[in-house]
């Protein structure tokens, strides 16, 4: 089975399982991961995804065995090509789609070339310290098309970004740590036990509003700093009357003091 998901009430961990090509992507599997991922977007019971690859190694890239079989007739039947001539199921699957809910990848061994851009989709990132990033796909002349041109610059900077895409060199979790391509680091082999640790803290927030901030803080690049205020405003104004004011009366009557979020 390409793909499986485990589920832990909220939290859904969505398993990439090709381990014997270090779960480099082909169509199949591709098709499976992105119908996984919208399938947790409809379901109203999943709060929180975790995306792990299994085997050790969290996705080597694009198969470069089917990549040069491309020009062949039946190599792009399974993208669905939209009005504009894009796929609507980006080459590695999921990377194309905005979710309206948190995912978390969970990083072990190798996440380059399109693996990496699959860990930049995801809204964070906890690798093990013996895993790593890079543009490795730099090699063999093979571009990034799954949005990695445009999340890196994000995340690190335009500067930090160039060297990582035009140098394909490797980037330790250590490294990606400091420059923010990463937000967690931990022992090797404790990942995923990680990242579903993190995703089960955040369903226990009321969720529509973690999802109208995440959505602003997902959306406002390229606007002005008057306009993507604007649209704060608009997205999280209905929060603050149908939430926020329970919430401070929680407040107020003694919940949370001193930093205590264990009951809230």
């Amino acid at each position: 089975m390409p793909t499986r998901i485990e589920k832990q009430g909220p939290v859904w961990t969505i398993i990439h399982s090709r381990p014997e090509a270090r779960n480099a992507m082909d169509p199949e599997h591709a098709k499976a991961l992105y119908e996984a991922f919208l399938e947790f977007d409809r379901d109203e019971t999943a709060l929180v995804a975790v995306f792990w690859g299994e085997g050790g190694c969290f996705c080597a890239g694009w198969d470069l065995k089917r990549a040069s079989d491309i020009s062949h007739p039946d190599s792009m039947k399974d993208y669905d090509f939209g009005d504009e001539g894009e796929p609507k199921m980006a080459p590695m699957g999921p990377s194309r789609l905005d979710l309206s809910k948190p995912v978390i990848a969970a990083v072990s061994g190798p996440a380059v070339a399109g693996g990496m851009e699959l860990a930049l989709w995801a809204d964070m990132r906890v690798m093990e310290e013996t895993a790593f990033m890079g543009v490795y796909c730099r090699r063999w002349g093979v571009p990034l098309i799954d949005g990695g041109t445009v999340r890196l610059p994000r995340l690190v900077g335009e500067g930090r970004a160039a060297d990582l895409i035009l140098t394909g060199r490797r980037v330790d979790a250590e490294e990606a740590l400091r420059i923010g391509l990463c937000e967690y680091v931990v022992p090797e082999g404790q990942a995923r036990a990680k990242a579903e640790e993190l995703a089960h803290s955040l369903t226990r927030f009321p969720q529509s509003c973690m999802n109208a901030d995440r959505r602003s803080l997902r959306t406002q690049h390229g606007m002005s700093e008057r306009d993507a205020m604007r649209q704060e405003w608009r997205g999280s104004a209905q929060e603050v009357l149908n939430v926020g004011v329970a919430g401070a009366a929680r407040f107020a009557a003694g919940k949370g003091r001193s930093g205590d979020f264990e009951d809230i």
